[in-house]
């Protein structure tokens, strides 16, 4: 800022939905004053459905309550440049109600809690994401103005793994890779997938809550790039009846000293700590299955055959099941393979930690893996709907106990208005349906 390289500093909150929001901060205001007592927003931003619409029902935030502020505090150690805004940096914070509360419903602090109960097991969580998206060459304005339907893709036919570029895809990917690099983004490549212009960023391993800061920064950025070349491009879960976007998460842990704690001389080559964090994923993946998948859209990724699972599974290195196993020795992990594209991340980490804590506190009995194809096997399936999973969530014991009462019922409220807003909209399916001939 001194030789005016720098003159705005974004400083913004992870929302439930995992977007960022916030204010823009005058440089010098930023250092003498922000950096060291933080600044305010409105409450509400952690109590809004995807349209922002002041909607009630939340303890912490409602007209009844005047929608006071809460305070954000700056993490300076997410500091990061903006390529795409070359005169700013970003800045993630905590937040905190007026007494200098953590807010527990915040999603980096629902994840810090949980990182903080595998500190006393003396671990730390490592967690990489692959997240895919789909690339169009209409504009965010153009696609808004032609209500989303016959957009361009970059490609019209499947590019799986193909590194072909005859319609110029690979400069603005190329572009994309060096922006995100440059706003602190580890990303270990980019690869072209199934669905009609189709693409997967796969950001590198590292501690969870810098992985979870990653991603979202990562989404953040790339519509931002995107913009910037006339493109737009969608992380929603399902576009179309092809193939959907996903968020794989691949996850291990680590003890304090760095040694790994999945791998052991147990049946599979894992450690009893291993065999009991994958089994709590199998037993509590219902119940947590709104903090993976937290919109009406999410649910219709869950198809047979369409490398999204419907299974409650494992298996190793196998695409078919939920919990795919991968690596060995000190690259033994497991991937989870429910959250699309839409995914809050630091929500699916936190439920992820959850359920593999109480699979460690229960002792719980690993079962065998799936060798073949899980879409055809016994095994119990993933909750098909929103309204399922919301009943399965608030319901859940485990989720009570891991997150506490008052962000189940926050989270809770969050999917009753997603699914409020859903049921008072009219479909594009039901006017073709039924304009005419009902």
């Amino acid at each position: 800022m001194a030789n005016g390289e720098i003159g705005t500093i974004e400083v913004v909150l992870i929302d439930m939905q995992g977007r960022l929001q916030g204010k823009r901060a005058q440089g010098r205001h930023f250092v003498e004053r922000v950096m060291s007592d933080g600044t305010e927003a409105q409450n509400y931003l952690l109590a809004t459905d995807i349209e922002m619409n002041t909607v009630q029902g939340y303890e912490l935030a409602s007209w009844s309550s005047g929608y006071a502020n809460l305070r954000m505090r700056p993490d300076l150690s997410s500091l990061r440049r903006l390529p795409w805004h070359p005169e700013s940096l970003l800045v993630l914070c905590d937040l905190e109600d007026r007494d200098g509360v953590p807010l527990a419903m915040s999603p980096r602090q629902v994840l810090r809690n949980q990182l903080s109960q595998l500190e006393i097991h003396g671990w730390t969580a490592l967690v990489g994401t692959e997240l895919e998206f789909l690339v169009f060459r209409d504009s965010y304005e153009a696609a808004w103005s032609e209500g989303y339907r016959d957009l361009t893709r970059v490609s019209q036919y499947g590019i799986d793994y193909s590194m072909l570029d005859t319609r110029g895809t690979g400069g603005f990917l190329s572009r994309l890779i060096r922006s995100l690099e440059g706003a602190g983004v580890d990303i270990e490549g980019v690869l072209s997938e199934a669905n009609l212009g189709q693409h997967e960023l796969v950001l590198a391993f590292t501690d969870a809550l810098r992985a979870c800061d990653n991603h979202v920064v990562a989404k953040f950025g790339a519509k931002q790039v995107a913009a910037s070349e006339g493109l737009s491009l969608t992380f929603m879960a399902k576009f179309d009846s092809n193939e959907g976007n996903s968020c794989h998460i691949h996850f291990s842990l680590r003890d304090l000293s760095g040694r790994p704690v999945f791998a052991g001389t147990g049946t599979h080559g894992f450690s009893d700590i291993m065999e009991s964090f994958l089994a709590g994923q199998l037993a509590y993946l219902p119940e947590l299955t709104l903090m993976f998948a937290p919109n009406v859209n999410s649910y219709k990724r869950f198809v047979e055959g369409s490398y999204a699972p419907t299974a409650i599974s494992w298996g190793f290195d196998n695409r078919t099941c939920a919990l795919r196993v991968v690596g060995s020795g000190a690259s033994l992990r497991f991937e989870h393979r429910l959250p699309g594209g839409d995914v809050n991340p630091h929500l699916a980490v936190s439920a992820i930690v959850a359920a593999g804590l109480r699979g460690i506190g229960e002792k719980l009995s690993l079962a065998e893996p799936i060798s073949g194809n899980a879409y055809a096997s016994a095994m119990p399936t993933v909750p098909t709907n929103l309204r399922e999973a919301l009943r399965l969530f608030r319901e859940s014991e485990v989720a009570s106990a891991a997150f506490g009462a008052e962000v189940v019922n926050h989270y809770s409220r969050m999917a009753e208005v997603e699914l409020e807003a859903f049921d008072r909209s009219v479909t594009d399916w039901e006017k073709f349906r039924g304009f005419e001939r009902m």
